[in-house]
């Protein structure tokens, strides 16, 4: 009797924690937390990057470094929810994405707009003490997001991956915008652009690995479309186009754009000999996506310990 009553207070107890988690791990669905924190890391390497080119020091710009880092996620987060809801009918047919909030009811959709327009309404306040910029930046970027490419292109175009990738592309720019108003300084251009490019055969690689689920939610993903040939043509002259976007990096350091243009060739090299080499092409587009993961790792990484390098050896 008593081991009954202590195995049913372990249960119990299981049960509360669980649904603990579950409410974490539902908000945390809900916002995309995953991708919130891989744009926090571009939004840094921007941000550091003009604390540095501007000749300044982190410890005067602790607000906005504060500002910056809440506000950039509060709006990421902000642009997640939005397609949550917007997609919830097609999330529902793709097996990855039946389990979200917004599919499974745990989020309704009432709840979810009331979430997002909070936290985009904060997160641009926030951003707006940093610099109006960053807040234009960041009500620009999840207006590209959820419009241009949520709303209009993911159904209607195979280019919908190019649409989002300009939005995608915007955390640097808010980072920058933190602390400098010169936003065609090449270096930021550089960190820009090559986020822009970049996406490309990340995202391709994805639509080959879930190819299933977008042609069972008839979205016009390139794989999809015109196949797997054309994909792999058009990721190979994305990765080219990194190749030179790298030199972008030169005005800024040599270093980095060697890291970038290394990183770049390595890529191309891995797609298309493990295009050649694997007659299963969901294994290609694998490894694909993961260099593109350790791609954006590296390099942004890079960008950020030579700015903050940078910025130490100027106190000495």
């Amino acid at each position: 009797m008593e081991q009954n009553l202590k195995t049913e207070h372990k249960l119990q107890s299981s049960k509360k924690s669980s649904g603990k988690s579950s409410r974490s791990t539902i908000l945390a669905q809900t916002v995309k937390t995953g991708i919130i924190k891989s744009n926090l890391i571009p939004m840094w390497a921007g941000l550091t990057l003009g604390i540095y080119k501007n000749k300044m020091t982190f410890v005067e710009n602790i607000p906005e470094i504060i500002f910056a880092t809440i506000g950039s996620a509060l709006v990421i987060g902000a642009a997640g929810a939005f397609n949550n809801v917007y997609d919830r009918d097609i999330d529902a047919i793709m097996p990855r994405t039946q389990s979200r909030p917004t599919v499974t009811g745990e989020m309704s959709a009432k709840s979810t707009l009331i979430l997002a327009f909070a936290m985009l309404i904060i997160g641009v306040a926030l951003l707006g003490l940093g610099s109006p910029l960053a807040a234009a930046f960041g009500l620009l970027g999840v207006f590209l997001y959820v419009v241009p490419y949520t709303m209009w292109t993911k159904r209607r175009t195979i280019y919908n991956t190019e649409i989002g990738s300009i939005g995608g592309a915007v955390p640097p720019l808010i980072g920058w915008a933190t602390v400098s108003n010169d936003i065609t300084h090449p270096a930021i251009l550089g960190l820009f652009f090559v986020m822009v490019i970049w996406q490309m055969p990340h995202f391709y690689a994805i639509a080959i690995r879930k190819h299933a689920d977008y042609e069972a939610a008839k979205v016009p993903m390139l794989p999809v479309v015109k196949g797997m040939r054309r994909t792999y043509y058009q990721t190979n002259f994305y990765l080219i186009l990194l190749i030179f976007s790298s030199f972008l990096f030169g005005t800024l350091s040599v270093g980095i754009m060697l890291v970038a243009l290394l990183l770049s060739i390595a890529w191309l090299v891995m797609s298309i000999y493990g295009y050649r080499s694997n007659k299963d092409q969901t294994k290609w587009a694998t490894k694909m996506f993961v260099f593109s993961l350790i791609h954006m790792t590296i390099l942004f990484s890079t960008v950020i310990v030579y700015s903050v390098v940078g910025v130490i050896f100027k106190l000495y």
